[in-house]
């Protein structure tokens, strides 16, 4: 599927087909085009938590996401907790956002992660509102991290039409 054609048909999903399944290596593929991602210094503090398992998905659904999303995600078949690493370089920022180029980086490489799920002819959903305590705690996600979304990942079980966009003259300038 050509760039254009992904960016056009992507949409976020809240209905899957919980007969089709994701494999490893699909996850992996997946992954591998999210590294790609440009990071701050090359850094690259980005960290996916993979669920595979359906009773895992289920239970994490239960336990970390607001009644909400566990409807949203229901019948995906990959939940991804994706976390930023807390690595600080030594000195003072080298502008005004800080150390916060990590959280950057990972928006970044999330992008990759689902333009490149949607080429395999997989649908994403990526979910801020989630219990990042309750994630940290089921899926053991170190202090020096934090957690940032979830996106859950599957085979969409109807079409969804893209919403109304902004135009280019609605949120650009030109000088």
């Amino acid at each position: 599927m050509e760039l254009q054609n992904v960016l056009n048909n992507r949409r976020s999903m809240r209905n899957y087909d919980a007969a089709k399944k994701v494999t490893k290596e699909q996850v992996e593929t997946i992954i591998n085009a999210a590294i790609l991602a440009p990071s701050w210094k090359n850094l690259q503090t980005s960290r996916y938590y993979c669920i595979l398992s359906d009773e895992k998905i289920e239970e994490f659904r239960q336990k970390c996401l607001p009644e909400f999303n566990q409807k949203n995600a229901e019948g995906a078949a990959l939940v991804v907790a994706t976390c930023v690493g807390l690595k600080r370089l030594s000195g003072e920022p080298v502008n005004e956002c800080g150390n916060g180029w990590g959280y950057y980086d990972l928006g970044l490489q999330n992008e990759n992660f689902v333009l490149k799920a949607k080429e395999l002819g997989l649908d994403t959903l990526i979910m801020g509102i989630r219990d990042g305590e309750a994630i940290r705690n089921f899926l053991d996600v170190p202090e020096n991290e934090q957690v940032v979304s979830v996106i859950a990942v599957g085979y969409g079980a109807k079409d969804v039409q893209m919403p109304k966009r902004k135009s280019v003259s609605e949120i650009a300038k030109f000088y």
